[in-house]
């Protein structure tokens, strides 16, 4: 029988193994389990505090039936949950603390594989980034979208339907108690988002990564099919370790490109971008800003869901889910890079092909757009680069230049967009500061500031919003994100100023602020760092080594993996 690396711990003979095995027993565990097979990890990241991940309970013990009928030994354990919804000042500044729980209680166990369970939008980048750290066999089971929203006759989509309800409010369309009773009937089962918000598009991602079984990321989950699922993960775990299919020959080069060209198929969120760049510097793959645009840009929009369509993640699964995208994107894919199956897409998706409803998964042939994906803008304004979806903006305002209106905080902007004496009109474009990783810090999801009501008034509902913040997935509106550098740090979004007129061109990939070069110098040697928010634990360490933007917002002393070297005995 193979040595597996939970042998270190359970296989000795002398005082260690004692120890090892005789606390274990106190769970009621026989003696067989610790007789050289497998040992999987569960890593659960159920939580009632995260609404998204409140069903992994039960799908953790699911996984475990799949685990033992394989003749592995399943043992669950829990890491720091990250829920969007309720997390306080934004679940992305935690993202980086919960991959080291990950990665320390992968490498600090007697594991020899690991299960993630995943669900709202961080635990998936954050446990697959522990996860890459370690390299051992991994799969993920996605947590799964809550059913379609229903609300007076309609579906009605997280996230993207609260944008439209605020604003409806706002402007007198809505009745404040219809907006109360539409609390309900958005969610109304298990499950993350079932727009393509962040967690959809993860769910999305990992599944092009090929790190799921196929079919993985659009099952909702209260479907009996998600069991199913997370069943024969829990199989195949068991004989991915016997296989020694490490993480490391799933993440490769060319399955970083597949995630690209998927996520621009899906019309998947801007926030992909931070996490598949980090992910991919845990596991040692150079990618870069640049890459999601040549890559992505020219791949035409397939799915028709909001917020840059009209249907929602249960429709996408009765129309074929992922498998369908795949196989339509063939000629742009690596169909024969190896996934969890061992196999390529190419064999994953066979008999998965067809799409059972072409107004939601469009044939590539008659796109819904031809050019989907995200743009990377650069220009004085962002030398590092920024960010924007076309699928989710208008396309009047790709070429716009307008007058700056600055928001110096998100307690500004709070403070005064409503403000009937602020000089704006639909022309300009809103600027928001100092909302990026250091600046906020964490980089919440502000991006995609509500209008002021005078101008929602008028009818508008789109106006440029630029910031060195992010916005959900579930949002919308012609948006650009994650400029960099920062303000926080000094870049030119530092110096912008009331009354200075921007050019956006998203066609030509440019940003730029209409002030000359000397001004901008004048500006910046008077600007002054803003104090940091924190001088202790691990916010204070966060600021001092979170990367930017571009870099996927990764602390810079976790980049690179390190193995799973096992820690020493400590009796």
């Amino acid at each position: 029988m193979a040595k597996f690396r939970s042998s270190d711990w359970f296989g000795k003979t002398d005082k260690m193994g004692f120890i090892y095995r005789s606390w274990m027993k106190n769970q009621g565990y026989p003696e067989d389990m610790f007789d050289g097979r497998p040992v999987i990890g569960i890593c659960n990241t159920w939580s009632e505090l995260t609404p998204c991940n409140a069903h992994l309970r039960d799908i953790a013990e699911v996984v475990k039936r799949g685990v033992y009928e394989a003749g592995g030994f399943p043992l669950e354990f829990p890491i720091m949950s990250l829920g969007e919804t309720l997390l306080k000042p934004t679940a992305m500044l935690f993202r980086n603390l919960a991959s080291m729980d990950a990665e320390e209680s992968i490498r600090g166990n007697p594991i020899d594989g690991v299960v993630l369970l995943t669900g709202c939008d961080k635990t998936t980048p954050s446990t697959v980034m522990g996860a890459a750290s370690v390299d051992l066999p991994t799969i993920v089971v996605p947590g799964g979208p809550m059913l379609n929203g229903k609300f007076q006759g309609q579906d009605i989509g997280s996230g993207t339907h609260v944008w439209k309800f605020a604003a409806d409010v706002k402007t007198g369309k809505m009745l404040q108690e219809d907006y109360m009773f539409a609390e309900s009937c958005m969610s109304r089962s298990a499950g993350h988002c079932m727009t393509m918000g962040t967690a959809s598009t993860m769910a999305c991602m990992v599944e092009s990564l090929g790190l799921t079984l196929p079919g993985a990321a659009a099952i909702p989950a209260v479907d009996s099919r998600k069991k199913v699922l997370a069943h024969l993960s829990g199989r195949r775990i068991v004989e991915m370790v016997k296989e020694d299919l490490r993480i490391s020959k799933v993440l490769t080069r060319e399955a970083f490109e597949n995630a690209i060209k998927v996520n621009a198929a899906v019309g998947g969120s801007t926030n992909l971008i931070i996490h598949l760049t980090a992910i991919a510097g845990r596991i040692g793959v150079e990618l870069n800003l640049e890459d999601y645009d040549d890559l992505g840009s020219k791949i035409p929009l397939l799915l028709n869901l909001m917020p840059s369509g009209k249907y929602l993640m249960e429709d996408f699964f009765y129309a074929g889910g992922l498998p369908v995208i795949l196989n339509e994107l063939r000629e742009h894919l690596h169909m024969h890079t190896t996934t969890v199956t061992g196999k390529g897409h190419a064999e994953n998706i066979v008999g998965k092909i067809k799409s059972y409803n072409p107004e939601v998964i469009a044939p590539i042939s008659n796109p819904l757009i031809k050019e989907g994906g995200i743009a990377v803008l650069k220009g004085n304004l962002a030398e590092n680069g920024a960010v924007i979806k076309p699928s989710a903006a208008s396309p009047e305002l790709m070429v716009h230049r307008g007058r700056a209106v600055v928001f110096e905080t998100i307690e500004d902007y709070h403070a005064l967009v409503d403000d009937p004496d602020l000089d704006i009109d639909e022309t300009c474009i809103m600027v928001l500061k100092n909302v990026g990783p250091v600046g906020y810090p964490g980089m919440p999801e502000v991006g995609n500031m509500t209008l002021p009501k005078k101008v929602l008034e008028k009818g508008v509902v789109d106006m440029v919003r630029i910031s060195d913040g992010r916005m959900s997935g579930t949002a919308y509106g012609t948006v650009v994100l994650h400029v960099s550098p920062e303000a926080a740090i000094g870049g030119t979004l530092a110096v912008v100023q009331n009354g200075d007129f921007i050019e956006l061109d998203v066609p030509n990939r440019r940003l730029h602020l209409d002030v000359s070069e000397e001004e901008i110098a004048r500006r910046k040697q008077n600007w002054q760092r803003p104090a940091p928010v924190a001088d202790r634990g691990y916010v204070n360490m966060y600021i001092k080594h979170v990367q930017q933007a571009d870099k996927g917002a990764d602390l810079d002393f976790l980049v690179g993996g390190s193995g799973d070297k096992v820690s020493r005995d400590s009796h």
